[in-house]
């Protein structure tokens, strides 16, 4: 039999002297945005998305985290999860008759729009226009995947969109899916303290940050610029607008030639 899955919330936050777990379970929060990761490593989470503005969040409830054991659905008296790839060749690949089973519980408690992710290196590029997406749907399925793979089957039975970080690879899906869900999670509605947070920073118009610098006014020899220190909003704002270009222009040549071509 299956193991249930493991859910990471509550729906109230009350004064106590006794600490309380993210692990606890929890019935589905009905207004929570959800994430349902199927993992060969539920113990993995919620990792660091328990940390922070992230898991103060999880916490009251904005969010809600719950994992799906693919050794419960593992075949035999071993609970085997994964077997040789069709055709030879050298590691292992996760079985259909396992990842299946696992992503059919996992949608069985999806609500309008809940797109279910492979975490995968030949995935399409996440980026910041993805994860405002996601942030604007009622949840997401996050496969993350071990070995060599996925049974292609099962990527086709459920129209599953692969998802890569970069061009790289990684033992497994599991930090991945955490980074992906930090970078959605942050876009909710009260997650961040100050919602302007999210329209300055990187990326979030297609250009990168322009340097920030806080107190002390001078460290090791270097001031804050001066420019930062007159208190003069329109000239504070055009330095930074000229920062942010040039150092896109520098850095991420990629992305100032999709925004001049844009402009």
């Amino acid at each position: 039999m299956a193991n249930p899955p493991k859910s990471h919330a509550r729906k109230t936050m009350r004064p106590t002297l006794t600490p309380r777990s993210l692990m606890d379970d929890t019935e589905t929060l009905a207004a929570a945005w959800q994430a349902r990761i199927v993992t060969l490593f539920p113990d993995a989470f919620p990792g660091t998305l328990g940390l922070s503005l992230t898991g103060k969040a999880l916490q009251e409830g904005r969010w809600q985290l719950h994992t799906h054991d693919l050794r419960g659905f593992g075949v035999g008296k071993h609970r085997n999860v994964d077997d040789t790839p069709a055709g030879g060749g050298a590691g292992m690949v996760l079985r259909a008759d396992v990842v299946g089973p696992a992503i059919a519980q996992a949608q069985s408690h999806a609500r309008g729009r809940w797109p279910i992710l492979y975490m995968s290196p030949r995935g399409v590029r996440f980026d910041q226009a993805m994860a405002r997406d996601l942030a604007r749907c009622d949840g997401v399925t996050l496969l993350c995947g071990r070995f060599e793979g996925v049974d292609e089957r099962v990527l086709e039975e459920f129209n599953i969109t692969e998802v890569s970080l970069g061009d790289f690879v990684m033992t497994g899906g599991e930090l991945a899916a955490q980074a992906l869900i930090d970078s959605t999670v942050r876009l909710l509605p009260g997650v961040l303290g100050n919602a302007d947070s999210t329209v300055e920073e990187s990326h979030a118009n297609g250009l990168l940050e322009h340097p920030q610098y806080t107190r002390p006014a001078t460290w090791q020899g270097r001031d804050i610029p001066d420019v930062l220190m007159s208190g003069h909003h329109g000239d504070i704002a055009k330095w930074r607008q000229a920062q942010s270009h040039e150092l896109t222009r520098t850095r991420r040549p990629d992305l100032w030639s999709k925004h001049d071509q844009d402009g």
